[in-house]
């Protein structure tokens, strides 16, 4: 009688351990869920950031270099108003195709590269699977 009750106890504490295991192991998988999930998180913001700096600056630029280029475009035809006038205003406007075609292409070319968003994150979870395979 004594080894039964000795059994049954073992059983339900083997079962009380397992039933801890699980939980301890729904908890940090939560856990790491959850540090994840912030870690995108603060990728996107970051990213956020940096477009939106990236946008402000760009559009600051395109204003005063437009700037810029009305009021060359005026000084020069004004100094060479008496003499190559069209000469001026035609090279004027192959310069500015020249620079614009310029501008598209290394537009271009940023547009192709590849985006560092969520590589963290993804390196992360690549190590977390790893660790669980190896478990």
């Amino acid at each position: 009688m004594e080894s039964r009750v000795r059994e049954a106890s073992a059983e339900s504490g083997a079962q009380g351990g397992l039933l801890h295991s699980l939980r301890m192991l729904l908890a940090d998988m939560l856990a790491t869920l959850s540090s994840r999930g912030e870690l995108l998180q603060v990728e996107v913001e970051l990213e956020k950031l940096r477009v939106f700096g990236i946008a402000w600056f760009a559009l600051a630029t395109a204003f005063f270099l437009g700037l810029a280029v009305v009021v060359l475009t005026i000084f020069l035809m004004l100094l060479f108003w008496d003499t190559h006038r069209v000469l001026v205003a035609g090279l004027l406007g192959l310069a500015y195709a020249l620079i614009g075609l310029y501008c598209a292409v290394i537009a271009r070319q940023r547009w192709r590269v590849k985006s560092q968003m969520f590589t963290t994150s993804l390196a992360e979870l690549d190590k977390d699977s790893a660790r669980l395979s190896q478990s």
